[in-house]
């Protein structure tokens, strides 16, 4: 024993020892600051607020992105149960409780934890957000001029659509010249290798910091607090869940899942504007596509004529939009254009927008965040006609440059996904009608009135979006750093 102390004793053991002991200390400091900082964010929480402009994250994956390192170089991170487990809904308490019984069903609502994967993952998040490396910037950098096409991809977890989309994109004329920005609302290995196998153009990945995936127990993402969706609101209130004052329109209550695809396209558009350096002085058109988009190999080419027949004819048109759902033919259409009412039901794909577009859109933040519709585009439809300065002008492509390939999403329930047929249908579009794209000019067949044809709005709101925390939290993108 007396030779272990002697060992111990040594001038370099003892240093040994005490850098441990530092780092130890270092841990416990950290841990013990984000659990006080989670504690308070939960106080705020129980008095229907939000989480406070955090760092961002991302949970789910072993494959990270770190500095100027590819999406291929792995960090294993053990995964722990308390990931994966599903949060325990409040049981139910009937009108009659009395208010000690519910405030022994309250004591048994387990308090939510964050798991050390998690906090990892948001800490990776922030930082790739910080960092914004850009792939492939050298071996682009001639091809890639001042203000050229910025396309942004909205990002869920269908990896399959998305090398749908990343096919299309790599048989489009001209994309060399394009930044390609990948907007993710959940991280895994094998969306990363699908971004990673993009070798013909710059890109860029960022992360909502917000998402359900990163907070899996607490808002953003489902708090065991929670109301269900279907209780009555006089229930809720006896129960004394955390947002029984804010159901929705319909008298439901939110669902994380569904509140997240607004949260993320609202964030994602003000950082791309605002937060990504080196589109600080971009002057050009942001196209905004998602994962299930199929893309023509003239969608570049048709965006350029279009923005020149804008600032000739159409200076006060304020979305150039690639299709809508309704036609499918090329013939006779393929270099005609319309200027119109923009419709969230029609115009809502390809959509490109201009910097002063984007400034109107981000001074209605109130309004957008606030309309019960759980739906970005439906909120956009009434931003038209409640708070923008005039109803959206688009100029939209008669034959469609983009193509809606999902077959299923949060909208769709099928039982069996098929992105390859789909695939199928499409090209078997663009070959028939190979000869007619790529037009050396574009005609207008059908413009607005003199007087104009006035704004289009919502014919019902659809809910989904009453609670106050989700409120406060779109409000306060426009405030991050």
């Amino acid at each position: 024993m007396s030779h272990v102390y002697r060992v111990l004793d040594h001038p370099i053991m003892r240093f040994r020892i005490y850098k441990r002991k530092v780092v130890i200390l270092t841990v416990v400091v950290v841990i013990c600051g984000l659990a006080f900082w989670s504690s308070g964010r939960q106080k705020k929480n129980d008095s229907g607020s939000f989480p406070k402009e955090a760092e961002g994250a991302r949970r789910g994956g072993s494959s990270v992105v770190t500095g100027s390192s590819s999406v291929n170089d792995h960090v294993q991170v053990p995964a722990t149960p308390a990931v994966s487990r599903a949060p325990a809904p409040p049981p139910a308490i009937q009108a009659n409780d009395t208010r000690q019984e519910r405030a022994k069903v309250k004591e048994k609502i387990p308090k939510p934890e964050v798991d050390n994967t998690t906090l990892v993952y948001r800490g990776i998040v922030f930082q790739l957000n910080f960092d914004q490396t850009i792939r492939n910037e050298e071996k682009f950098k001639a091809a890639r001029r001042k203000d050229d096409l910025v396309v942004v991809v909205q990002v869920h977890n269908r990896p399959d659509y998305l090398k749908l989309l990343v096919d299309s994109l790599r048989k489009a004329r001209g994309v060399e010249s394009i930044l390609l920005i990948f907007s993710h609302d959940y991280w895994s290995p094998e969306i990363n290798k699908v971004v990673a196998s993009v070798d013909f153009c710059q890109v860029l990945q960022i992360f909502f910091p917000f998402s359900v995936q990163l907070y899996p127990q607490e808002f953003p993402g489902h708090d065991p607090n929670d109301c269900p969706r279907d209780i009555p609101k006089n229930d809720a209130l006896k129960l004394g869940c955390i947002n029984a004052e804010y159901p929705d329109s319909f008298g439901h209550y939110r669902e994380a899942k569904f509140s997240q695809t607004k949260h993320h396209w609202w964030w994602k558009l003000h950082f791309v504007w605002d937060r990504v350096r080196v589109l600080e002085q971009h002057r050009g058109l942001v196209l905004l596509i998602e994962e299930d988009h199929y893309m023509a190999p003239d969608f570049i080419h048709l965006l350029k004529l279009m923005s020149a027949l804008k600032r000739e004819q159409f200076a006060d048109c304020d979305v150039l939009s690639l299709g809508s759902y309704s036609h499918v033919g090329y013939s006779s259409k393929a270099n005609k254009v319309e200027v119109k009412a923009w419709k969230s039901t029609e115009h809502n794909m390809g959509m490109a927008l201009s910097r002063e577009t984007y400034q109107k859109l981000i001074g209605c933040t109130d309004t957008f965040c606030t309309y019960d519709d759980y739906n970005w585009d439906w909120s956009l439809q009434h931003l038209t006609v409640a708070c923008l300065p005039s109803y959206w002008k688009v100029m939209v492509s008669e034959a469609p440059r983009v193509f809606h390939a999902g077959d299923c999403g949060m909208h769709h329930k099928k039982v069996a996904c098929m992105p390859n047929s789909q695939k199928t249908k499409i090209e078997n579009v663009l070959q028939s009608s190979g000869n007619q794209l790529f037009p050396k000019n574009l005609l207008i067949a059908k413009r607005l009135p003199a007087n104009g044809a006035g704004g289009v709005a919502p014919h019902v709101k659809n809910g989904g979006w009453g609670d106050i925390r989700d409120h406060e939290l779109c409000k306060s993108y426009v405030r991050i750093q």
